[in-house]
């Protein structure tokens, strides 16, 4: 029985909105973290920032696998799994007293819990259920609810933070993430795997879409979307605080970066259903750097730091349910976990750098300047990369062409 039949679509993607709210949300409350933490640890902003660095990093190298369990056995147990590594991830930074033990905790496990709880499991479930047609649309309501997870934890944990210093609050985390698991088994009623039948190999669907030239380009231009958020998500309250900003400030920005974010990829996944998808990545590429050398130049006060995070939170996500619809309209939804986990590790590896180089030059030149740049230039050469992309499907490029 196809499981569309069985619950309605919005019973499904509610739930698929709440999961990733909560991991997104709570994700996205990092940045909060890292001056209260480094002050009391006495750590340095580069330990924290390698700490973050390698919870991206781990998130992207377990994400192919994540998604292929997912794809091979169902979402439900990886779901499961991912909720309860989230929940000790987040008690164990809470407790870590060493860098060691924060990039083991906010690092390795809190990496391998996103793995499982985020938008290439998520979307595996979905694309079972939602038609190719409203696909795009689909993953941009998820997405929006990710961002709108954004917008609701930040403010939650700026007042936890206040309330009951960054241990409790991340306790207080340790607990809502396993919300998860009920949610989990919700989403995957009555889906069965995927790619439990007859025919081609998750090996060769891989060979097939690490030759194809847009899958690479895919890559890349996801490799900068995360190089720019991440640094942008941990590093912008410490630059507006060094620059003589308050704290409020940078809270209030990630907050509006957030409820934007919601606007925004809702907008750019309706879209992505009525116009080429390439199109639409690039222009959010470059629209960035423009955001971004604006916010340079334009003297720094609470308004254009407000103004920059409405206009960066309408371009913040958006890539997510684009980069994913055009890989799953390429190849299909059978391995779409897995490859889709592919681009994301890409993603990944550029968060990685974005996060952990904000901290390092930081450190060695007293200024985020340098990155800001390298920010800059990056979107540029992520829009030029996605205008050439084939949306087309493997199967349509080679079926004969209709002579009548």
């Amino acid at each position: 029985m196809n499981a569309q039949s069985v619950r309605p679509l919005a019973t499904v993607l509610l739930f698929a909105s709440l999961i990733v709210c909560i991991s997104m949300g709570i994700r996205h409350t990092m940045g909060l973290l890292l001056t209260p933490m480094t002050q009391a640890q006495q750590w340095s902003r580069e330990v924290f920032s390698l700490a973050i660095a390698v919870q991206n990093l781990a998130w992207g190298a377990c994400q192919p696998f994540a998604g292929l369990l997912a794809d091979r056995f169902g979402a439900r147990r990886v779901l499961w799994v991912g909720a309860a590594l989230y929940a000790l991830g987040l008690a164990g930074m809470a407790w870590s007293s060493t860098g060691t033990g924060l990039s083991a905790s906010a690092g390795l496990l809190i990496g391998m819990a996103q793995s499982g709880t985020t938008y290439s499991v998520v979307f595996a479930a979905m694309g079972r259920i939602v038609p190719q047609a409203r696909l795009s649309w689909a993953m941009g309501v998820v997405g929006a609810a990710g961002s709108f997870g954004q917008f609701l934890m930040v403010p939650v944990a700026a007042g936890l933070i206040d309330g009951m210093g960054w241990f409790g609050t991340l306790l207080v985390f340790a607990v809502g993430a396993l919300l998860m698991i009920p949610l989990g088994a919700t989403l995957t009623r009555g889906l069965t795997p995927a790619a439990a039948h007859a025919g081609q190999s998750a090996k060769a669907a891989l060979s097939e879409a690490m030759e194809e030239r847009s899958f690479q380009l895919l890559a890349l231009g996801f490799f900068v979307c995360g190089f720019q958020v991440v640094f942008i998500g941990i590093h912008l309250p410490a630059y507006l605080l060094d620059r003589g900003l308050s704290a409020n400030v940078g809270m209030t920005a990630l907050a509006l970066i957030g409820l934007f974010n919601i606007a925004g990829t809702y907008g750019y996944g309706h879209l992505g259903n009525r116009y080429p998808k390439r199109l639409l990545l690039a222009s959010i590429y470059l629209l960035r750097s423009i955001a971004v050398t604006v916010l340079l130049l334009v003297p720094l006060t609470p308004l254009s730091v407000y103004a920059f995070a409405c206009v960066i939170g309408l371009l913040w996500l958006p890539t997510v349910p684009l980069t994913n619809a055009i890989v799953g309209h390429i190849f299909g939804m059978r391995y779409f976990g897995m490859l889709s986990g592919f681009v994301f590790f890409s993603h990944q590896v550029g968060s990685f750098l974005g996060v952990w180089l904000g901290g390092k030059l930081f450190d060695a030149t007293g200024s985020y300047d340098l990155v800001w740049g390298i920010v800059i230039a990056l979107g540029i050469i992520a829009a030029l990369a996605n205008l050439p992309i084939d949306e087309r499907s493997l199967a349509s490029r080679t079926a004969p062409a209709d002579t009548r």
